[in-house]
């Protein structure tokens, strides 16, 4: 029958292609379906950056090298540490390119930060049209500016002059050969890459000509990160010692999150603290109101939330203390705690918090994350 190509993803595995008769489809990429975006037309409105506060000193170095890159032609990785302001690295080059009328994308893995992301940039490009595009909200696909899940980039090919994907470590994007597809082939131009926690393989992959590693290892407001504190129990006494302090943390008018590896955990443990605590709630990827859920918590009225890694990534609260339970749990590696870990002090009026593993024992990924941490505190 002959080799095939697929003319939506590249794919030509053998292993990967179908046939209905002698009709070749491809495997690999069906489940992506939708209409392709319409042929990109800039707003013609005046690109102008705003924003309320000014970038350290750091941050304007790597958001200004940025800039240089993109101009020559070099796709860029941002090593930065979780609470380093990694949007705001970005919003320089987003200006570049807007001003000359270029095509620009914000991607991220999950939609709930999209959702979120999308407010952000709209008040920073107040004068641009800005459009948000994930699962279930698709029916405007075209603006100056495309936020958007990694899911969706599928119907854009050889579309963007810049595209920016952070959070590249988090599910469902990382170890995700068809999302990385659809990344390289809805670019046209250049790339940004952001992470706090990039593996070894997309490390190596930018030590290559026309690629660029940038570090920045301190939080903008020059606070250290939070280091955790490995509390070692058995099972009775791993939830005594919660209850106890999340109870010093409410006394003090402290929201807390409390991460769980499973939703069945989670679930259990929520049961389990209400008998006590009647302000909280549980929180996780099978909870259609989430979004209300935490709107709930940031307007106080939940203290704390139990939740899985749903909570992991794009949000900030201040003054947040985190504890991570059963954090010796195979779900838990040197990255993901890590992450967690970032929620903590990410406020410049409150720097500081607690993060605590509670674990039945240590393991070399609760001991590696906390190192990670330590190691990312001696820039300061």
């Amino acid at each position: 029958m002959g080799s095939f190509i697929c003319p939506r993803c590249g794919n030509n595995d053998p292993k990967y292609i179908g046939y209905v008769g002698e009709k070749p489809y491809c495997r690999f990429c069906i489940s992506l379906k939708g209409e392709n975006a319409k042929e990109f037309h800039y707003s013609g409105n005046e690109a102008t950056l705003k924003l309320d506060y000014p970038l350290s000193k750091e941050q304007k170095e790597i958001s200004e090298h940025v800039i240089k890159n993109y101009k020559n032609g070099i796709d860029t990785l941002i090593n930065a540490v979780c609470g380093a302001g990694k949007t705001e690295l970005v919003y320089g080059v987003m200006e570049y390119a807007l001003k000359r009328q270029q095509s620009v994308a914000f991607a991220v893995p999950r939609r709930d930060v999209a959702a979120e992301l999308f407010y952000r940039i709209k008040d920073a490009f107040p004068d641009n049209t800005i459009t948000a595009v994930y699962g279930g909200h698709t029916s405007k696909l075209t603006a100056d500016i495309v936020v958007l899940t990694t899911h969706q980039l599928f119907r854009y090919p050889n579309y963007f002059d810049l595209i920016i994907l952070d959070e590249i470590d988090a599910f469902p994007y990382n170890g995700n050969p068809l999302l990385e597809t659809m990344f390289h082939i809805s670019s046209k131009g250049r790339t940004v890459l952001m992470s706090a926690t990039p593996s070894k393989k997309v490390i190596d992959y930018y030590k290559h000509e026309n690629r660029e590693i940038l570090e920045l290892n301190t939080r903008f407001h020059r606070y250290p990160l939070p280091v955790p504190k490995i509390e070692i129990k058995p099972f009775v006494f791993k939830q005594y010692f919660l209850l106890k302090k999340l109870d010093e943390f409410l006394k003090e008018n402290k929201p807390v999150f409390i991460f769980c590896p499973t939703i069945e955990v989670a679930e259990h443990l929520f049961k389990y603290i209400r008998r006590k605590f009647k302000n909280g709630m549980c929180v996780h990827s099978k909870k259609l109101d989430r979004p209300k859920i935490i709107d709930d918590f940031r307007n106080g009225k939940y203290k704390f939330l139990v939740t899985t890694a749903i909570l992991e990534r794009g949000v900030t609260i201040k003054n947040l203390q985190v504890i991570i339970y059963q954090a010796d749990h195979d779900l838990y590696n040197e990255y993901a705690l890590v992450q967690i870990s970032g929620r903590v002090g990410r406020k410049i009026d409150a720097p500081k918090g607690e993060v605590i593993f509670i674990a039945d024992k240590a393991t070399d990924e609760m001991e590696k994350a906390r190192q990670t941490i330590i190691n990312k505190n001696r820039y300061l």
